[in-house]
């Protein structure tokens, strides 16, 4: 299904009803299984929550994840934990997408895991065995922050606990503070240094727990405003002391034009003028948002240098260079100055498409499409991949471009 945006207002007005958060979420079904509590409250309807929800909850020895990162990597742990034959498979990106890490990790444990494929990929073969903690693990934080939260999760019902050693640059370190502050909540001792974690063995306690909604996809409503330059957007359900990372993003949007206005239900966004004339940031923190910003300041001819965008490579497609391509489609030239970084100028070439490939990646879909706000007419290929993460951003997204 493609979808052309058409746009003949001239500023944005309403309400964005935000799904809950896909993160939270998925914390929160892995730790109430390993719990034996109660399922939570407003879980995230995305096809990642379906599908690790399904998986945990069924007996198949095959599981296949599709698209979902997250499912793997949690799913690899719990399945190590919990013993049992599964075979764990994924889509054809899933299995361009590492996972040797966790793997890694976990066989020192004393899991038995075996490579179906490529070495170091999905699929895997996972055998019953006997997980062994009272060790220290040294990982590598600079890939992927799911593989330190899937072992996270498991350590506390491990015989002597785990100590977890975090080398490299630690990417995502919001993850790993919001995958503690939700074992803690379900009981388990957490003790969390910048580089270190320690988790006794202890187990966990059943507790009930209602999900808040994701920050992560509010701010596409920021973007549209950014682009229009008027109107003001009312978001319910969002919190200022949030779990998400992705909840400081409001600062960011502050240098794009955009306040917010908190209130006891929910966020106003509104539109305030004031731009800055470059923007630079560092994305290591809010990863999932890089995209959005990347296609706002392009969109609104603001030059720009952004960092901290290492994982995006291993995302559900490669962001960075999917973004250089189809900006290069709409007339902007990007350029990557080193690996993790991407920068514009202000270089405009020949416009070539107003028609964007999503490559099977729903924050492609997106981040563009508040593009069509300022090129009516443009055509988001492949559309219905917004189901991964927020199935009704399309609803909400006509909601405030056509009434």
């Amino acid at each position: 299904m493609d979808r052309v945006i058409a746009w003949e207002k001239e500023k944005v007005e309403g309400v964005a009803v935000l799904p809950a958060s896909k993160s939270i979420s998925n914390r929160a079904l892995v730790l109430s299984v390993l719990s034996g509590s109660p399922m939570p409250e407003n879980l995230s309807d995305s096809d990642d929550t379906r599908v690790l929800q399904e998986a945990l909850s069924g007996t198949s020895d095959l599981v296949h994840v599709g698209h979902a990162g997250t499912a793997m990597r949690f799913l690899t742990a719990y399945f190590a934990l919990k013993g049992g034959v599964r075979e764990l498979t994924g889509s054809e990106r899933m299995k361009q997408r590492p996972l040797h890490v966790l793997v890694d990790a976990l066989r020192k444990l004393g899991a038995k895991i075996a490579y179906l494929g490529e070495e170091g990929f999905p699929p895997l073969w996972i055998s019953p065995s006997s997980l062994q903690g009272g060790k220290e693990l040294t990982l590598d934080a600079s890939v992927s922050s799911q593989y330190v939260s899937a072992l996270m999760m498991i350590a506390p019902l491990l015989p002597g606990g785990l100590t977890i050693s975090l080398r490299g640059k630690i990417v995502s370190g919001s993850y790993i503070r919001m995958t503690a502050a939700m074992m803690r909540q379900f009981g388990a001792v957490v003790d969390l240094e910048s580089e270190r974690i320690t988790i006794p063995e202890g187990g966990y306690k059943p507790t009930g727990s209602r999900i808040e909604a994701d920050w992560t996809a509010a701010s596409y409503f920021y973007e549209m405003l950014v682009l229009v330059g008027q109107g003001r957007i009312f978001i319910p359900d969002l919190k200022s002391d949030s779990l998400q990372g992705d909840a400081r993003q409001y600062i960011l949007w502050e240098r794009l034009g955009i306040q917010t206005e908190w209130c006891d239900n929910g966020v106003y966004l509104h539109a305030s003028g004031q731009v800055v004339d470059f923007f630079e940031a560092d994305f290591t923190e809010m990863p999932d948002l890089a995209l959005t910003f990347i296609v706002a300041c392009c969109l609104k001819n603001i030059s720009f240098h952004i960092r901290g965008l290492e994982t995006l490579h291993i995302k559900e497609c490669d962001r960075v260079s999917a973004s250089v391509c189809e900006l290069r489609k709409l007339g902007y030239e990007l350029n990557v100055p080193e690996h993790g970084e991407l920068c514009w100028n202000g270089e405009r070439n020949t416009f070539v498409s107003l028609e964007i490939d999503t490559y099977q990646d729903h924050r492609m879909a997106m981040a563009f499409a508040p593009a069509g706000l300022k090129l009516s007419g443009l055509v988001i290929r492949n559309a219905g991949v917004v189901s991964k993460s927020f199935p009704t951003f399309w609803e909400q997204f006509n909601n405030l471009v056509i009434e």
